[in-house]
């Protein structure tokens, strides 16, 4: 019975990754022009990082909504400033999953204030870092000078492609399921946001089967012994698979399920968002082509920087923290708390900015 609820473990994980990669294919479903003609207006800061953030949670891909910043970089659309502020939206955007993930725990209280804090957790820090280095990119442009500066040092360095083995294994069937909705972006949309949710289920039923307390106590003394174990991890495995909303969505299920607690998954989460820079860097470096180079430049001096500047100040790194254990409390007091904040700071906020300052 415990191989097979291994296996099933197992199972489940594969489709809950299929749902997740599908929903981002749904939105691909639409054509280019969908998050495109979100990425227009961006004359005011304000207005380009309230876009990044609207249009990485529609796709639910930064990796996506970066590209795309970068090709409208390259073809004169975009400044490189505004670029960078778009970037930060996109960081912003993409831990829309881990709180949508979240959402599967809505019928069980405890979980629910578990699982929803160690997804605003990913989802503060990364306010946090904006909130912080937003206003020195908009009075100085430190950001986008240093990230010229650095693409000029690395000019002519070639970079390497790297094979993407969580895809390689998804992408069939989630290949599978779109010709099964006749490339209908809607309807694989409703069909994988489904999956995504089932196998959320499925994998917490099973984790909470299992002996939790063996699963617990290697989690305890391996990968999360300690705030520098927990980040390498999060990096390697955000680099491995070449997304950082996989990654941080694994983790939620496991705080829903008591196994991981918050101050376990902080340091993993900032790996994550390290882990998503390199591959941009070694993609942009593969491609080039100056501008992507100082995209994926910026990218990562924002998310190193956010580290730096949040991580070693004990006072400051509580703050996430903080907001999310209350996020979590608040959660447990009235459970459509997750839907409300989700909608407020993905789509409503972001699309009231847009109508202000466009």
């Amino acid at each position: 019975m415990v191989a097979l609820k291994i296996a099933g473990v197992l199972g489940a994980l594969y489709l809950f990754i299929v749902g997740v990669g599908g929903m981002g294919h749904s939105f691909k479903l639409f054509g280019s022009e969908f998050a495109e003609s979100l990425l227009t207006a961006t004359s005011n800061p304000l207005t380009a990082l309230a876009l990044g953030i609207l249009a990485t949670s529609l796709v639910q891909s930064s990796s996506t909504s970066t590209s795309i910043i970068v090709g409208m970089v390259a073809g004169g659309a975009l400044s490189g400033q505004a670029a960078v502020f778009m970037i930060m939206g996109a960081n912003i955007g993409t831990s829309i999953t881990s709180m949508l993930v979240s959402v599967g725990h809505i019928h069980r209280k405890v979980e629910l204030e578990r699982a929803f804090s160690v997804a605003s957790l990913h989802c503060f820090f990364n306010l946090s870092a904006v909130a912080l280095l937003f206003p020195l990119e908009w009075t100085t442009g430190f950001l986008s000078r240093s990230a010229a500066i650095a693409a000029d040092m690395f000019q002519g360095i070639g970079g390497m492609r790297l094979s993407n083995p969580l895809k390689t294994v998804t992408e069939p069937t989630i290949q599978g399921i779109a010709h099964l909705c006749n490339q209908n972006g809607w309807l694989m949309l409703i069909l994988t946001i489904l999956l995504t949710f089932g196998m959320l289920v499925a994998i917490v039923k099973l984790l909470r089967s299992l002996v939790l307390k063996k699963l617990e106590r290697f989690f305890d003394t391996h990968l999360f012994r300690n705030a520098g174990r927990a980040m390498l991890f999060g990096l390697l495995l955000t680099f491995a698979v070449q997304t950082s909303s996989v990654p941080t969505a694994l983790v939620v299920p496991l705080a829903g399920a008591g196994i991981l607690r918050l101050i376990q998954v902080y340091p993993y989460c900032l790996g994550s968002n390290a882990g998503t820079t390199l591959t941009a860097m070694l993609a942009a470096l593969a491609t080039g082509s100056d501008v992507a180079v100082k995209a994926a430049f910026a990218h990562l001096l924002f998310n190193l920087l956010g580290i730096l500047i949040i991580w070693p100040i004990p006072f400051i790194r509580a703050i996430p923290m903080q907001i999310a254990g209350l996020m979590g409390r608040w959660a447990f007091r009235n459970r459509f708390v997750p839907l409300g904040a989700i909608a407020l700071i993905y789509f409503l906020l972001p699309a009231l900015i847009i109508l202000i300052f466009r």
